[in-house]
């Protein structure tokens, strides 16, 4: 009788799609990778209404669950529901104490509210935002797998990204971040595994490391 495979589940970064994962590769003898898509929210939806949305998608029990940036994030929250054997986020942060003082800044004052999400639904601007000003190569490459162009998603997961409210990092959390990363600098992050001349879109561009480093944390 052959092995059962271990069930891993991504959450994409924000307004990203599934393409984004495309350079993530794990043994396929022994792992199921299964991408979860984004939901829209609904009106005044609260992020532990959310993830428990996005956590009923999740089937069966010793999963790994992984997410990326915000992604990352509702990981998180959605572990509070599913209990997942290993909960491994990347490019993301483990607490609002890690998040870039502008973030925090946004977050307090409220300045999140005056980010004008119509007119970041064009894919060249709401790239900008997710990864940062890079090289226009950098931002091709990114933009072509965000797809979530919906206003409630962008308002919500923006609020929700600035104004979280987690004070303590997840028991069995493990964070793979790169030391080039520019939207979550690692002078702010504690204890995590470095991928060095990782950026923000280091799934993508760096995708046979990250992979790598998945697959360690994993099976460590």
């Amino acid at each position: 009788m052959s092995e059962q495979k271990t069930k891993v589940y991504f959450v994409p970064g924000m307004a990203a799609g599934k393409e984004i994962f495309k350079n993530i590769k794990l043994p396929e003898e022994r792992y199921e990778i299964h991408i979860l898509e984004w939901l829209i929210p609904e009106k005044n939806e609260s992020m532990e209404s959310y993830a428990r949305r996005m956590a009923a998608s999740i089937d069966g029990e010793d999963v790994v669950l992984s997410g990326v940036s915000f992604g990352g994030v509702v990981a998180q929250e959605m572990a509070k529901f599913v209990n997942p054997k290993k909960l491994i986020i990347i490019s993301s942060v483990k607490s609002p104490s890690e998040l870039p003082l502008r973030l925090k800044l946004a977050g307090k004052t409220g300045a999140y509210k005056l980010m004008p999400t119509r007119l970041m639904l064009s894919a060249e601007d709401l790239t900008k935002f997710s990864v940062g000003p890079r090289s226009k190569k950098r931002l091709n490459l990114y933009q072509t797998f965000l797809h979530v162009r919906d206003k409630r998603y962008l308002d919500w997961a923006i609020k929700n990204m600035v104004r979280w409210q987690q004070k303590e990092p997840h028991r069995k959390i493990i964070h793979i971040h790169g030391d080039k990363d520019i939207i979550f600098p690692i002078k702010n992050i504690n204890d995590c595994v470095v991928l060095e001349g990782g950026t923000h879109i280091m799934l993508l561009d760096k995708g046979k490391q990250v992979s790598e480093k998945l697959l360690a944390a994993i099976e460590e």
